[in-house]
């Protein structure tokens, strides 16, 4: 049929050079941003399921951050304990010193100053209360501390990691209390304000061995602390990085897949618009009729 008015060819045409106009600045758009979803009409299902996985992925990420943190104080309180480790075997050392018959009342006091040094080193690492420690004043601000955590306090609750990014997912580091046992004895005080402990005392050298060996024990139960945290981090990278996987199959655009569709419908537009041209030139024929 032969008609002026409606040119339903050009339509068709122009429809189709619209629809493949509109897929080419998608293609375009996606190659452009390196997503695969630019607006939530591309893939309203991928995009919540993206969505709910970005959030546990950061939950993942915080919760290695707690980990590790946890991990720096674990070690922190090592570090300390290794200070008080070799401080307590040098005082077992002068507490032997002492003990020589050969020494003179000047060479006890010589010990005797430097073990109170050291005494006074572990007393401000311990640090507590009169009621704790005993003397005439408190140590509120010891130097065993974390970011203004006490490592070597009471503290019966232990300190709550969250190893995890689901809800209940934590575990606890048994404290540290150094404030009481063996190594009380050495570095507790009078309400002179004199240590009950001295070099040339016939329980030093006992009371210093079983120091040494509360210390090595709060480090082994922090050691099996750390080594669970740094398991709990490597199951968390892993974790973090499964997830990344999954997020960018649902998110992020395959650029040599989307390149063949940005060039298959380049050529749709091309084509479609000179189909379009030749379309709006059939009612042209209709002139012929009028001539003859």
């Amino acid at each position: 049929m032969s008609v002026i008015n409606t040119n339903i060819n050009a339509l068709v045409g122009a429809r189709s050079l619209n629809h493949s106009q509109d897929m080419l600045g998608r293609s375009l758009t996606r190659l452009s941003s390196g997503s695969k979803i630019v607006t939530p009409s591309d893939d309203a299902a991928g995009l919540a399921v993206s969505e709910k996985l970005d959030a546990q992925s950061r939950r993942v990420k915080a919760a290695t951050t707690n980990v590790q943190n946890a991990v720096s104080y674990i070690q922190t309180a090592d570090g300390f304990m290794s200070g008080m480790t070799k401080i307590l075997s040098r005082m077992s050392e002068l507490a032997i010193l002492a003990k020589d018959v050969t020494k003179n009342s000047t060479d006890i006091a010589l010990y005797q100053k430097e073990f109170v040094s050291l005494q006074d080193q572990l007393r401000d690492t311990i640090g507590g209360t009169t009621a704790e420690i005993g003397g005439t004043a408190d140590i509120a601000t010891p130097l065993g501390a974390f970011n203004g955590i006490t490592l070597f306090g009471s503290n019966s609750a232990g300190l709550t990691v969250t190893i995890g990014q689901a809800v209940g997912q934590s575990m606890t580091i048994a404290e540290s209390n150094l404030r009481q046992g063996s190594i009380l004895a050495m570095v507790n005080k009078d309400s002179a304000g004199a240590y009950t402990a001295s070099v040339t005392d016939s329980t030093a050298i006992t009371n210093i061995t079983g120091a040494i060996q509360q210390v090595a024990t709060e480090r082994a139960t922090l050691g099996a602390s750390q080594s669970r945290l740094e398991l709990a981090t490597t199951t968390l990278q892993v974790e973090y990085e499964n997830l990344a996987s999954a997020i960018s199959r649902i998110r992020d655009v395959d650029v040599a897949e989307e390149s063949t569709q940005y060039a298959k419908y380049n050529i749709l537009v091309q084509s479609g618009t000179a189909m379009l041209a030749q379309a709006n030139q059939t009612p042209n024929s209709v002139l012929k009729l009028l001539q003859g």
